[in-house]
């Protein structure tokens, strides 16, 4: 029995580790995960070693089964928690928002703003550059001012330059 306990314990932490480890590998992150992918080659062989060897063999396959779905829904808990990285958000709007572009400034937001034509009127697109862990905050703002936008975000890989790197490090994290 504390095989069984042993083997859900070590999949607890060797799926968030994998996890993680794929995510900094994507972020170009690269030594904390090789320190992961360390951490999580260990646990893997030694999991795997009590499940072969133990006398509970079904019922270890199904609790390091078991301990992999869980973990996955930790590592992913975990990464949000962290939100590494950033985001780009490009906001059409259907009239030029002043004043919501004039908070978003305010508030430390590189926001560049495009003219464009839609379908049937004259539409405004803002781009919008932050940090991850400020998501949830853009977007209720842009709520906030412009209840109709649509809202595109994906994540960059890579950026050179420009204001608002200089000005991300400046600004507070709520």
């Amino acid at each position: 029995m504390k095989d069984i306990i042993l083997i859900l314990i070590l999949q607890l932490v060797y799926v968030p580790c994998f996890t993680l480890r794929t995510i900094f590998l994507v972020k170009n992150l690269i030594v904390p995960a090789s320190i992961l992918g360390f951490v999580e080659a260990l646990i893997y062989v030694f999991g795997l070693s009590i499940v072969f060897n133990g006398n509970q063999s079904v019922w270890g396959m199904i609790v390091y089964a078991v301990g992999f779905g869980i973990g996955i829904l930790i590592g992913t808990k975990i990464e949000q928690k962290l939100a590494i990285g950033f985001t780009t958000f490009n906001v059409n709007l259907p009239t030029k928002n002043e004043a919501l572009i004039e908070h978003l400034r305010q508030n430390g937001y590189g926001v560049t703003v495009f003219k464009g034509e839609g379908m049937t009127s004259i539409r405004y697109k803002l781009e919008i550059l932050t940090k991850r862990n400020l998501e949830d905050d853009l977007i209720y703002t842009i709520k906030q001012y412009e209840p109709n936008a649509f809202v595109v975000s994906y994540e960059p890989r890579r950026f050179i330059g420009g204001y608002i790197l200089k000005n991300m490090k400046k600004r507070k994290v709520k």
